[in-house]
């Protein structure tokens, strides 16, 4: 059996679709928050954000679902409820 590449989405990717990033790219252009450092946690996509950092919804933005943080300059999109990790934007 031959491999082709084929990129296979586990239950951990979040796949954001391309109109959806765009969007969310520019709102945080628009409306930037101050960078935070968070020590001792590893800005890795499925790392936890600890309760202390406080996390930031797209306001009238529709069909996204995640919250964001800017740690280190970066924007960070981070699962509600769970605090994970989703994407990370430099």
């Amino acid at each position: 059996m031959m491999c082709t590449g084929v990129a296979v989405a586990t239950a951990q990717d979040v796949i954001i679709a391309p109109e959806q990033d765009t969007i969310i790219r520019e709102y945080v252009q628009k409306k930037p928050l101050a960078s935070i450092s968070v020590p001792g946690v590893e800005l890795n996509i499925g790392s936890t954000l600890p309760e202390t950092v406080e996390v930031h919804r797209f306001e009238d933005v529709p069909d996204v679902k995640y919250e964001y943080v800017v740690v280190d300059n970066r924007t960070v999109l981070v699962e509600p409820g769970t605090r994970r990790i989703v994407k990370i934007y430099d």
